[in-house]
């Protein structure tokens, strides 16, 4: 009997350390913009100018290779609370992507729970995210599917039909 060997097992993405993790400035605008691209091409991502990636920088957190080459991005967009979502604020994840030869490697899920985080200190009680995919790792951080309704109205309503997203949402415990 001769024994087959395995693979080395990977440590799970939601467990393994990456980069550190930072707020964009306004000068990675061109930067972010060219790491959305391979996700714009494919459609699961909207393109958006250079000039609005500028303007809402402190919206993004990001991730950067040792050469300052950006290896992932996530947006948090805060939404007042309207008459429709009755328990004060809530945050809007968008624009979430991690560079092809960065994936896999924990970069998504560093992003995750550094913009989950920040959620949280900013007393955010409901975050949403709206995903072409499977959205298995918001999934696997306890997001579940949701409806339009209960989303922020000025979110949903600018939500593009064409593009079948599926709408997720994790309701957030108070740091404690």
């Amino acid at each position: 009997m001769t024994a087959t060997r395995r693979p080395a097992a990977r440590t799970h993405a939601l467990l393994a350390p990456t980069c550190p993790v930072r707020t964009a400035r306004p000068e990675d605008a061109a930067a972010l913009a060219g790491l959305s691209q391979p996700f714009v091409r494919s459609g699961a991502l909207r393109e958006r100018p250079v000039s609005l990636y500028a303007a809402h920088a402190g919206d993004f957190l990001v991730t950067e290779a040792p050469d300052g080459t950006l290896d992932g991005c996530v947006g948090l967009r805060v939404h007042p609370a309207g008459p429709r979502e009755g328990q004060g604020p809530a945050g809007v994840v968008y624009n979430f992507c991690v560079a092809g030869r960065r994936q896999g490697e924990g970069v998504g899920a560093t992003l995750l729970r550094a913009v989950l985080a920040r959620a949280r200190a900013r007393s955010l009680g409901t975050l949403f995210t709206a995903t072409t995919g499977g959205g298995g790792l918001f999934l696997r951080f306890g997001f579940a599917p949701a409806t339009a309704r209960l989303a922020p109205a000025s979110w949903t309503e600018s939500l593009d039909p064409r593009r079948d997203a599926r709408i997720l949402r994790k309701a957030l415990q108070p740091p404690g």
